[in-house]
């Protein structure tokens, strides 16, 4: 069913956000501070501005109230991403999810209302943590109702030697990774159109959760 979502904050997590949205069709706008970051959303977006998510009269002239879902993920500056949820709450949000920098944060964003507070650095800890005690097991952290992260180790040879260019998962998958780490630990970094997938690398996806479901069951098959 389509929706509509809006993205407030494009830095990688909110970029991966709209870039699955886009790969299922959703309408969606996108808001940022920073000029050069809207203009890289301008022609794949419903509609991409240049606006303060701390400016309540700017929120309501984007009619922020009335989209189904809203995703704040400016989370290393927190009194923005605080004014942000607080401003969207105001105004009707009907579900709301933020990003968080630290522990306190997420539960002042809790206080203030919102749906779902996200911890990605700290949910993707926890998940290397319990991978290294038992690479069958993948962990993944739904970010609301469409959207899911998944945590897997690639064995599924069609995937390897090839850059994510290449194999262009966001339209032929509909997920997209967003982090890659070497089998042997060596490297742990930010995916990138050039990155090369390599055996038994752990990559981390987001996407749909049902898509996610099944590239996790084709990208881990021998």
């Amino acid at each position: 069913m389509k929706q509509n979502f809006a993205v407030i904050g494009l830095g990688l997590f909110g970029g991966s956000i709209v870039d699955t949205l886009c790969a299922h069709g959703q309408e969606i706008l996108v808001i940022d501070k920073k000029e050069e970051l809207v203009n890289q959303y301008r022609d794949v977006v419903t509609a991409a501005v240049v606006a303060d998510a701390q400016n309540e009269t700017a929120m309501k002239q984007l009619d922020i109230g009335n989209f189904d879902n809203v995703f704040i993920s400016i989370a290393t500056d927190v009194e923005a991403s605080v004014m942000a949820t607080m401003i969207c709450k105001d105004l009707g949000v009907k579900h709301l999810v933020c990003k968080a920098e630290n522990q306190r944060h997420a539960r002042v964003l809790q206080r203030l209302g919102a749906d779902e507070v996200i911890q990605p650095e700290r949910d993707m800890g926890k998940r290397t943590a319990i991978h290294a005690m038992d690479p069958k097991i993948i962990g993944d952290l739904k970010l609301s109702g469409t959207l899911s992260v998944a945590e897997l180790q690639l064995s599924n040879k069609k995937f390897t030697d090839q850059t994510l260019e290449e194999l262009n998962l966001t339209h032929n998958f509909k997920v997209t990774i967003i982090a890659v780490s070497r089998a042997d630990q060596s490297e742990t970094f930010i995916a990138e159109p050039t990155t090369t997938l390599r055996d038994n690398d752990i990559i981390t996806i987001i996407g749909n959760q049902e898509d996610v479901e099944k590239f996790e069951m084709l990208a881990t098959a021998d």
